[in-house]
């Protein structure tokens, strides 16, 4: 319980990372680049939020050769429970 907390508490905290999440709920992969269009941040604070959702296992990332495909991982409860409030709150 208190490592969900503190998970919830890291994303949260940041409205840059709650905007990558939302982002990546709605579809589902992208690379960085997109990321960033989408959530209308610069590309070096999206790589800085994506590092640490990926800590927190929120997303995953898969990488071709330079490019690296970042996935909302909806294996994970706690990521699926905030899938869930984004949906209901919009």
């Amino acid at each position: 319980m208190e490592e969900q907390s503190s998970i919830l508490e890291e994303v949260f905290s940041s409205r840059g990372r709650v905007k990558v999440l939302r982002v990546l709920v709605k579809f589902k992969e992208l690379n960085i680049s997109e990321v960033a269009r989408k959530a209308n941040l610069s590309h070096t604070a999206v790589e800085r939020h994506l590092e640490k959702l990926k800590q927190l296992k929120l997303v995953t990332e898969k990488k071709f050769g330079r490019i690296r495909i970042f996935r909302f991982n909806s294996k994970n409860p706690i990521a699926e429970a905030i899938k869930d409030l984004f949906e209901k709150f919009g």
